[in-house]
């Protein structure tokens, strides 16, 4: 069955120097009926004011993949690493037993505008690890591109989880297909743009989900204007 989260039903939070709209339960904000899909249990899109972000905080037994839209974030942790991460890249990193990291807006000017998107691993206690890695646009131009995999095929990230996500970017009246084999479900989150699925209209910010049991519901993107899509195919 679909289900449609509109952008304007998130959860929100506010500080000084962050804006978060929430898709499922996190933080302070709390909805019974949505806790996470399937493995994925967090989609949160952040403003970030220049030259501010999150101090170093713990995290364990979770894959988090930050993909930014907008500026650059400034991340380090326990683990070593230190790196800028910029539109076109993503990170994942395997909080396994436990990491300690810091995210911080890079510029002194210019708001960063980012998707924190955490999963579920299928193990608890694993390795922490990381992984960057850059994507070319036109790899993902009216089609989908994998971005990141159970097993890292095709120069996608690593995900310890029976999940695999993909983007899309369309050019006005371009369109994509969400193919489902029996059993497999899909959460689809629409970045920027607009888009339609059968009769309903998506914008930014709005997701829908996908069943591959159900074969009466559309399963065909077309882009409005130029739209940008990221695809999260699971069991």
């Amino acid at each position: 069955m679909i289900d449609i989260i509109r952008s304007d039903e998130r959860g929100t939070s506010k500080l000084d120097w962050l804006d978060s709209r929430h898709t499922f339960s996190f933080a302070d904000y709390y909805d019974p009926e949505r806790i996470s899909f399937g493995s994925l249990r967090v989609v949160n899109e952040d403003w970030i004011e220049a030259g501010k972000g999150f101090g170093m905080h713990p995290h364990r037994d979770m894959e988090i993949i930050t993909y930014m839209l907008q500026g650059e974030l400034r991340h380090e942790d326990s683990m070593g690493n230190g790196s800028v991460i910029r539109p076109g890249e993503l990170q994942r990193m395997t909080a396994g037993t436990g990491v300690l990291h810091s995210e911080f807006n890079s510029s002194d000017t210019e708001t960063a505008h980012l998707l924190q998107i955490w999963i579920l691993p299928e193990a608890q206690n694993l390795q922490p690890g990381y992984e960057q890695k850059s994507f070319a646009a036109n790899d993902m131009r009216n089609r989908w591109r994998l971005l990141g995999s159970r097993d890292g095929r095709d120069g996608s990230l690593t995900i310890h989880q029976d999940i695999a996500v993909y983007e899309a970017q369309l050019d006005e009246s371009r369109e994509v297909d969400v193919a489902l084999d029996d059993g497999r479900r899909a959460f689809v989150q629409v970045v920027d743009g607009e888009v339609s699925l059968g009769d309903t209209r998506l914008l930014g910010g709005d997701a829908v989900t996908l069943d591959g049991n159900d074969a009466q519901q559309p399963t065909t993107l077309r882009a409005a204007r130029d739209t940008r899509l990221l695809l999260f195919d699971m069991a």
